[in-house]
C-alpha cells in the first residue's frame, strides 16, 4: 500500500527526499520546498476560485512544461481581472483601460480589492487544508503576497529560504493558458510514496517568453532590477525557452508580442536610467535589449553565481559568458522581426 508523503514523520520524509536527492542530484532542501509548492498549487486550483486563477512565470515553465530545470522557488498567480473587477474591466478577452487616468483608477481599485479577496478567500482555504491534513506551517500575508513558512527538513546555503511565496496579481486575464499536471520533483525517484500533485491552469510559455523578455529589456534600460535578488533567473529562462523552440514561436506571434507590450505600457510603465519612458511596443518591434552593460552586468553575474552555488540550476546550468552569448543571438533574431 503506497504511503502518503505528507503523512510521514519528519525523519521518514527526510529519508524519502534523501533517496530522491541521490537519484536526481537536487539538494534535499530544494526538494522539500518543491513539495510545499506543489501542495499549495493543489489547494488553490481545487478551490472554488481556482477556475479564475492562472499559474505563470518561471515556476510555471519548470513545473507545468519542464522547459527549464531551474528550481521553482515561488508561485506567481494571476486572478482574472474580470472576476475581481467586472465593473471596471467588463467581460472582453483582453481588457485594458482606455486612458492613463482610467488605468490609475483600475490599479487603485485592484490594489484595494485584491488583499481583501486574499484575506477572505485564499488564507482561509490554505488554513483549512493545513488543518484537515494535520500539517504544520505558518501563514502570513502582506499586501498581494501570501507566505507559507515551514520547518525545513535540511539546510541549504541560505540563498533559498524555507518559505513559499504566493504572489498574486489581478490586472490581466492570464490568457492564453492551458490545463497542465503538476508533480513534485521527488515523485519519480521514490517508489511506494505518493507525493502531492495538482492540475492547474498554466500560462502558455509563448506569453511567458514575452513577459520575461520585456522585464529583461527594462533591466537593461535602467541598469538595475527593482525586484531584489534572484533576477538572473530571467536570462536563464529566456535561454531555455530558446533551446526548447518556444522563443521562435513567440517571436513569430506578433499579436501576442504587441498585447504584452501594450499591457505593460499601460499597467507597468517604467522609466530608463535617464528618466525617459520605456517604450515596450518599440522594444518588441525591433529595439529589444537583452544584454546589459557596465555595473549592471557585474550585478547580474554575481546573482547568477549565487544561483549556481545553491543548486538552483541543474544539468542545464551554463557558464555566464555562454548565457550572455545566447542572449545576444536571441536579441538579434528578435529584432529582425518587426
Amino acid at each position: 500500500m503506497p504511503e502518503i508523503f505528507v503523512k510521514l514523520s519528519a525523519s521518514d520524509r527526510r529519508e524519502a527526499l534523501a533517496v530522491a536527492a541521490a537519484a536526481s542530484g537536487r539538494p534535499i532542501h530544494l526538494l522539500d520546498k518543491d513539495v510545499w509548492l506543489v501542495w499549495l498549487l493543489d489547494v488553490l486550483f481545487q478551490s472554488p476560485f481556482g477556475e479564475h486563477l492562472v499559474f505563470k512565470g518561471g515556476s510555471s515553465l519548470s513545473k507545468g512544461y519542464q522547459i527549464i530545470s531551474r528550481f521553482s522557488e515561488d508561485v506567481d498567480l494571476t486572478y482574472d481581472i474580470r472576476a475581481l473587477a467586472p465593473d471596471l474591466s467588463g467581460t472582453g478577452l483582453d481588457p485594458l483601460p482606455a486612458t492613463r487616468s482610467q488605468e490609475k483608477r483600475w490599479t487603485k481599485e485592484i490594489r484595494s480589492r485584491l488583499p481583501v479577496w486574499i484575506a477572505k478567500q485564499v488564507m482561509p482555504r490554505i488554513s483549512a487544508a493545513l488543518m484537515e491534513q494535520d500539517l504544520t506551517a505558518t501563514l502570513s500575508t502582506e499586501g498581494e503576497k501570501v507566505f507559507l513558512e515551514y520547518a525545513p527538513l535540511a539546510a541549504g546555503s541560505g540563498y533559498v529560504r524555507p518559505v513559499v511565496t504566493l504572489e498574486f496579481g489581478a490586472r490581466s486575464t492570464g490568457e492564453p493558458w492551458e490545463s497542465r499536471t503538476i508533480t513534485c520533483d521527488a515523485a519519480q525517484s521514490v517508489a511506494g510514496v505518493v507525493f502531492p500533485s495538482a492540475t492547474a491552469r498554466v500560462m502558455r510559455p509563448q506569453r511567458t517568453f514575452w513577459e520575461k523578455a520585456t522585464a529583461v529589456h527594462a533591466f537593461c534600460q535602467q541598469g538595475e532590477f527593482r525586484g531584489g535578488e534572484r533576477f538572473s533567473r530571467h536570462w536563464h529562462d529566456l535561454a531555455q525557452l530558446d533551446r526548447a523552440g518556444i522563443a521562435d514561436t513567440a517571436i513569430a506571434d506578433r499579436a501576442l508580442a504587441l498585447a504584452v507590450a501594450k499591457h505593460k505600457s499601460m499597467f507597468f510603465s517604467e522609466k530608463t536610467a535617464v528618466g525617459e519612458l520605456i517604450d515596450y511596443v518599440a522594444a518588441v518591434s525591433g529595439a529589444l535589449q537583452l544584454v546589459p552593460s557596465d555595473m549592471a552586468l557585474a550585478s547580474l553575474s554575481l546573482d547568477y553565481s549565487k544561483m549556481l552555488d545553491d543548486g538552483l540550476l541543474m544539468g542545464d546550468a551554463e557558464r555566464f559568458d555562454t548565457l550572455l552569448e545566447r542572449c545576444r543571438d536571441l536579441e538579434a533574431r528578435v529584432n529582425k522581426v518587426k
